[in-house]
């Protein structure tokens, strides 16, 4: 059967139903430029797959998209790229031989962020899914951050998760709808934020992954706390909601960081 399927026309007929099979290819592609900076010892080659993931992701990401649409904003140009890196960076934490069985896992979730970005729709669902691998990527960009460099090194560590998470932030604002000088601003807000946050980290020595989970709950918290005034929800309503989230989430994080 498999046979047949090769040597006749079976094959470019499967493909033809699957939507946009170049986003599969540059998925996988990017995943397995990631493992190598995986698998691959030294910092030369780590430098060369995170410069790998940026062009690649991004200029594949513009060819897959199109030109720029107004009312989608350019953030969303980016996504697959910094995926790319924070999932090169924070897989070096996995130990070799258990990193080999996420490759497949994580071309399928490169896969499916840069079909969110395609999708281009501000629908409640999509918009959700969004939220969740943005969170994921600063997550991930943290954690790899961290465990590359510590607290300390050249260029800071926090000011790349900060750079990351500008970039993310812009691209959260532009989901709700916001576009311009608005959108502009309420992702700085939304940076201002997390870096608050992961200034207490550092400060408290928060060790481990509690840490970079912290940043990305203050992330997600603040993303959806905006949605939600934007959609006309209450604001005490929002801010006991995702208060009381925060404040969980923090309360768990110390208790974590001292057991």
């Amino acid at each position: 059967m498999i046979a047949r399927m090769l040597s006749g026309r079976r094959v470019p007929a499967a493909l033809q139903r699957v939507d946009r099979p170049q986003a599969i290819a540059l998925a996988v592609g990017l995943a397995i430029t990631a493992a190598v900076g995986w698998l691959v010892g030294g910092s030369f080659i780590l430098a060369v797959a995170v410069a790998i993931e940026l062009t690649a992701g991004g200029l594949g990401a513009v060819a897959l998209m199109g030109p720029s649409q107004p009312g989608l904003g350019i953030a969303r140009y980016t996504t697959l790229a910094l995926a790319g890196v924070s999932a090169t960076l924070a897989g070096r934490l996995i130990p070799g031989g258990v990193s080999l069985l996420f490759i497949p896992l994580l071309a399928v979730m490169l896969w499916a962020v840069l079909w969110l970005e395609l999708r281009a729709s501000f629908e409640t669902v999509e918009r959700t899914a969004l939220d969740l691998a943005l969170t994921a990527i600063l997550f991930a960009a943290a954690a790899g951050i961290g465990g590359l460099m510590g607290n300390e090194g050249w260029p800071p560590p926090l000011g790349l998760v900060l750079l990351i998470g500008l970039v993310l932030s812009l691209r959260s604002a532009e989901a709700r709808g916001e576009g311009g000088v608005q959108a502009v601003g309420q992702a700085l807000l939304h940076t201002l934020a997390i870096g608050q946050v992961a200034v207490a980290v550092v400060i408290l020595r928060i060790p481990g992954l509690v840490g970079p989970a912290l940043v990305a709950l203050a992330f997600y918290v603040w993303g959806g706390a905006a949605d939600a005034l934007g959609g006309g929800s209450n604001p005490r309503s929002v801010a006991l909601e995702f208060g009381s989230l925060a404040l969980l989430g923090f309360v768990v994080a110390v208790l974590m960081a001292h057991a």
